[in-house]
């Protein structure tokens, strides 16, 4: 069955990094499109960006646009989200999602001083 496992979340300073990663399995992983989600308590669930199957299409939230860049590694069948200059609205549980249909359990990032 279809098998999402995220990790690399944790507590970060405003300004600092964090790679995020969702390690895939039970599906032909480099055939589908992947997408990162994020959550805040209080808010819904909100798109933070996408890679196509191939990895060479992505796209992102205007709200990272330019500091988070997804990625995917398909022998590894995982992807990844590199995320530069983090601000305390970033603070989140990050879900990877396969067509919406199949969630990870979710990894959680606070920025923070």
């Amino acid at each position: 069955q279809v098998q999402l496992v995220e990790s690399g979340g944790g507590l970060v300073q405003p300004g600092g990094s964090l790679r995020i990663s969702c390690a895939a399995s039970g599906f032909t992983f480099s055939s589908y499109e992947m997408s990162w989600y994020r959550q805040a308590p209080g808010k819904e669930r909100e798109l933070v960006a996408g890679i196509s199957s191939s990895g060479w299409r992505t796209n992102y939230a205007d709200s990272v646009k330019g500091r988070f860049t997804i990625s995917r590694d398909n022998a590894k069948k995982t992807m990844y989200l590199q995320m530069n200059s983090l601000k305390p609205e970033d603070t989140a549980v990050y879900y990877c999602t396969l067509q919406r249909k199949y969630w990870g359990q979710g990894t959680q990032v606070t920025v923070s001083s």
